[in-house]
This record gives C-alpha cells, structure tokens and sequence, in this order.
C-alpha cells in the first residue's frame, strides 16, 4: 500500500521527530559532559529531583525499558550520585533518590540547560514554540 499525501506529510513528521530526538541527544550530551554525566543519567536524575521513586516507574514517566534505568540508576549509585533506599509500599523494588552529590550535579546541568535553552527559545520566539507544543500535544493525542 502507498501512503496518501496525508501518510505521507506524517511519516516526514515522525522522521523529523526522530532527527530531533537524535540532536536534542547530542545537546544532551554536550550540556552534561563539564559535570560528567549524559543525557540518560540526567534524565534519571531530573525524574527523581523532587522525589525517590522506583525504576519501573521511572522507566514509564520517561517511556524507557526499565532495564535501561536499571543499569543508569546503578551507576549513579555507584558514582554516588544517587542511593536506594527501602520502599514502604514494595519490600523488593527499592527507591531512588539523588544524594547531596546527586543534586549539586543536576543543579550545574539545569543551570547549562536554562542558558541553552533562554538563547534557543528566543530565537524561536514564544508563538512558534506554543504552536510546536500544541501540535505535538495534537500527535500525542491521536497516537
């Protein structure tokens, strides 16, 4: 079967997604790597800023394969980054937490990323950035 003109645009914009996944990656990257880190650990890190919460569920909150968190929530520990501790509600999944060296790791991170993210926003501007928001919401959506 051929794709329809609408099939079509969409398989471009899944493409272009995916293009857009790889380079915000690599920013990722570029953003960590004075503190040591990657893109992966910080997205563990950030999911446990405010909170302690098991793999699995930081594997959903970020759409990853819980053995992938598994195996960056093990290093982060082994760095000292991070720590389980016991979990009231589930005697074998145990929590995550960031350590004090943890936090002072992703505050240097989010303090890069707000400066990238200031500089790239503007040239962007505010309308254009609402409207790609609202339109991969609108994908979100309907997948």
């Amino acid at each position: 079967m051929a794709h329809t003109k609408v099939g079509t645009a969409f398989t471009e914009l899944v493409l272009n997604i995916f293009k857009l996944n790889g380079a915000l990656l690599e920013a990722g990257n570029a953003l960590t790597k004075p503190v040591g880190q990657s893109s992966a650990r910080w997205q563990v890190m950030g999911c446990i800023d405010n909170q302690a919460l098991s793999v699995a569920t930081i594997a959903r909150i970020m759409g990853l394969a819980r053995q992938s968190v598994q195996r960056t929530a093990d290093i982060l520990v082994l760095e000292g980054l991070a720590k389980y501790e016991e979990n009231p509600e589930h005697k074998r999944a145990q929590l995550l937490c960031l350590t004090k060296k943890g936090l002072l790791a992703l505050e240097q991170i989010e303090t890069a990323q707000a400066a990238w993210a200031n500089t790239l926003g503007k040239k962007l501007g505010k309308t254009e950035l609402e409207a790609i928001n609202a339109a991969l919401a609108r994908v979100l959506e309907v997948l």
